[in-house]
């Protein structure tokens, strides 16, 4: 095997950023993705930027093109009953289908698990919505934001006396997206035990209360506390877990074990007020209060940059990292050296910028073998290819708004 799921094929049925950013971990794998888009828009994503020059186009957008690479795509409306059928000829050798649409309507698509399962009894379906397939917000609309609410995530997130946040960039979603990969791929490795596939239900406001905010639930169990929004540091715990000024913007600083501290107060010189009483109780530091020490530390960290704090940081064994802008994430050395990002052409020959692997396989890596697909662009390999469909039929298919 060149690739670590090279042979494994999967459809992807769902659009933005979650549904797609799992078949793209899939896909970048080595694993033989068909994404499926609805006529005639296609994927919602298409429509988001950023753009070459800010000017919006379906086949240039650097978010679709990202979360799609490594995939054939074609166009079908499983609304129709045609389109029903070539949905689940589609799935009758699929090893995967990732669906990022909510529960009802895979049910009046007649695309549930219930009725795929007997198409194909070793399908893996993997779903991925806001709030599961199951419980009381089944069929509720819901979005990053949402999602970032329900899993408890805003409630720790924002200036206290301001509105609660999501997560930046719609990172909710990507998380989303992350989990739904692992979770396929254990799904995968069950039915070699098995020979049955399984659903797999992916909620994302589940999968943000167990990454981020389940790891609070002792200091309410132990203490009593509820975590809230505290801007830019943690409010509970032991001090310092904040966002720190500095010279040229700010770092991040988490020297929370005793042993780390004392690092950074003999960096900053043992300063006389680190002598006090008064800062060696650092959780009392931490909610007490923070901003009383932060004017202390912060008078010695805005002489440098941030990052010279973090090079002083990674000397010292101190937790810290600089809080960069896009364009120096972009020319950021480590990721440059690593080779994180890679590029991407649009259908019209520009190039741009985009992330890379998320992980090294020393044996069956990573590789870019195909760009994003362009709307419908593998209609006619895959219908008339591996569904035997004659290209007069992918005629009338398209005239009736089906592909």
């Amino acid at each position: 095997m060149e690739q670590a799921l090279q042979g494994l094929k999967v459809v992807e049925f769902g659009e933005y950023i979650a549904a797609p950013y799992c078949g793209k971990l899939l896909a970048d794998m080595g694993a033989d993705v068909v994404k499926v888009e609805r006529p005639p828009q296609g994927d919602v994503s298409r429509q988001h930027g950023p753009f070459p020059g800010d000017q919006p186009h379906p086949e240039r957008s650097g978010l679709f093109l990202f979360l799609n690479t490594n995939k054939r795509g074609i166009t079908l409306d499983p609304a129709t009953p045609t389109g029903r059928d070539l949905f689940a000829r589609l799935l009758r050798d699929a090893d995967v289908l990732i669906d990022g649409y909510r529960p009802a309507q895979m049910d009046a698509w007649g695309l549930s698990y219930d009725r795929l399962e007997k198409v194909n009894p070793r399908l893996v379906m993997t779903s991925i919505t806001p709030y599961g397939h199951t419980g009381p917000y089944r069929d509720y609309l819901g979005h990053d934001i949402n999602s970032a609410a329900g899993g408890g995530v805003s409630a720790g997130n924002g200036d206290p006396d301001r509105e609660p946040l999501a997560f930046g960039l719609t990172q909710c979603d990507f998380q989303g997206g992350l989990n739904a990969s692992g979770a396929t791929t254990a799904a995968l490795i069950a039915r070699e035990a098995t020979g049955a596939g399984q659903h797999v239900d992916i909620s994302i406001a589940e999968v943000l209360a167990t990454l981020h905010v389940g790891v609070n639930l002792p200091t309410y169990i132990y203490r009593g506390i509820v975590a809230t929004r505290s801007g830019r540091r943690g409010s509970v715990g032991r001090y310092p877990k904040a966002l720190l000024p500095c010279k040229d913007g700010y770092f991040s600083l988490s020297a929370i074990q005793l042993g780390e501290w004392i690092r950074f107060v003999e960096l900053m010189g043992t300063p006389e007020w680190s002598k006090n009483p008064r800062y060696r109780d650092r959780r009392a530091m931490a909610e007490e209060y923070p901003d009383e020490v932060d004017a202390l530390v912060s008078q010695w960290t805005r002489q440098y940059t941030k990052e010279q704090m973090f090079q002083m940081g990674q000397d010292k064994h101190i937790p810290c990292a600089p809080v960069r802008t896009a364009d120096e994430t972009l020319a950021e050395p480590h990721l440059r050296e690593r080779g994180f990002f890679v590029k991407g052409v649009t259908p019209d020959g520009q190039t741009f910028e985009m992330p890379g692997p998320t992980a090294r396989f020393s044996v069956t890596p990573w590789s870019l073998r195909r760009q994003a697909p362009r709307l419908g662009e593998h209609n006619e390999e895959v219908f008339c290819g591996a569904l035997g469909l004659e290209r007069e039929d992918m005629v009338a298919l398209r005239h009736a708004g089906v592909i």
